[in-house]
């Protein structure tokens, strides 16, 4: 590992969280908890969004089945302890570290379980809290991504814009195709990707199908483009700290920076629930190791980002072989003394290349953040509603 971000907790493999559960008692956890974290792990559910869809699906299922002890004072702290806090260690510890939207939806939901009044039945408890966590979907996710594609949307020309996009953002999907099929407005999208994961595949395939002609292009090529064609830059994010830097997947902050010093505007849209209390200026203190080995396979056409190294090993008879592949150049990374890869999932876009943000309140400079954190507080939500 390189030693400047060693810090940083290593990525598991899945043989390691399958021993690892093997020696929990099964009894005390949800079947559903490790098919979830599973689910993380392998990079099959990848976004800001999906990840807290589906950590808040998972809550609802499980206080679906959950009945407190007939023992309990009160069934808010078995809730909080014997339920939520377990699930939600489980897959931060063991199986990935958990995504600021992640974790501003737990604290919500922790905040939602602390104000019930202690004297109500369970089930009347249990209805109220499916009902927060499905007004907290709807409200801040899909009512925020339609708000978002109105706002951004009003910043596209009726013909002859060429957008500019990096991987794969559900908001600015959206915002794309409300753009050309509600909006009919004609435009091309230059979608640029990056390895291991290769996500703007997806975004390709997407606005391909909607009939919006698109431009693929992988980051290497990305200067020769941006000079030339380019008139704006839609960018997603995966969290926005309060300093206004954006943290994002890795290879935004390249984006830009090229386009920054092009003089093209660049716009990022993010729902304030993803906004968080940190002060971040670098990519180092805080971000996520991926696993190594996705970056030594070289073969991009391959599917399924995260599996591509064990269909490689399956194929060589479950070990991993030495021999050179003509399209496995890094197979034997390993054995190389004075080579370390790195697979960063993350980095920092200072404020600085960014022209504005696009929130469902608006677009606010990078500046407002922090006054957008204070007014979307979840505790003054809970004391309006009271």
């Amino acid at each position: 590992m390189v030693s400047l971000f060693s810090h940083l907790p290593r990525p598991k493999a899945p043989l390691e969280l399958h021993h690892q559960l093997s020696s929990i008692q099964q009894p005390i956890i949800h079947p559903a908890i490790p098919t979830l974290g599973h689910l993380y792990l392998t990079h099959s559910l990848l976004g800001g969004n999906v990840r807290c869809r589906a950590m808040l699906q998972t809550f609802a299922l499980l206080l679906q089945s959950y009945t407190p002890p007939p023992t309990s004072r009160d069934f808010r702290h078995d809730v909080d302890h014997s339920l939520l806090k377990p699930a939600f260690q489980y897959w931060t510890t063991q199986c990935r570290p958990h995504s600021v939207s992640m974790g501003n939806a737990f604290s919500f939901l922790k905040l939602a379980v602390a104000n019930l009044e202690r004297e109500l039945e369970w089930d009347a408890a249990r209805e109220i809290l499916l009902e927060s966590m499905d007004a907290y979907v709807t409200e801040r996710i899909e009512f925020a991504g339609k708000a978002i594609s109105r706002h951004a949307g009003s910043k596209i020309k009726e013909r002859g814009d060429v957008i500019l996009v990096f991987g794969k953002s559900e908001v600015i999907n959206r915002l794309l195709l409300d753009a050309a099929l509600v909006d009919s407005k004609t435009f091309r999208v230059i979608v640029v990707d990056s390895r291991p994961l290769l996500e703007g595949r997806d975004t390709l395939e997407i606005l391909s199908r909607a009939g919006i002609p698109c431009t693929y292009v992988l980051l290497n090529a990305l200067s020769y483009l941006m000079m030339r064609e380019v008139t704006k830059v839609f960018l997603g994010a995966s969290a926005l700290m309060s300093n206004g830097s954006v943290l994002s997947r890795v290879g935004t902050a390249c984006v830009a920076l090229l386009a920054n010093s092009n003089h093209i505007p660049v716009l990022v849209g993010c729902e304030t629930y993803k906004i968080c209390n940190r002060v971040q200026l670098e990519s180092i203190t805080g971000n996520e190791l991926g696993d190594a080995k996705e970056v030594a396979c070289t073969d991009c056409a391959r599917v399924g980002p995260s599996n591509r190294w064990d269909e490689m090993m399956e194929a060589n008879g479950g070990e991993e072989k030495n021999e050179k592949r003509e399209e496995d150049i890094l197979a034997d990374w390993k054995d190389q003394p004075n080579l370390k890869l790195l697979n960063l999932m993350y980095d920092l876009t200072p404020s600085d290349f960014v022209t504005g943000i696009v929130t469902e309140v608006g677009i606010l400079p990078p500046t407002s953040v922090a006054v957008l954190l204070r007014e979307m507080n979840p505790e003054s939500a809970f004391k309006s509603n009271t």
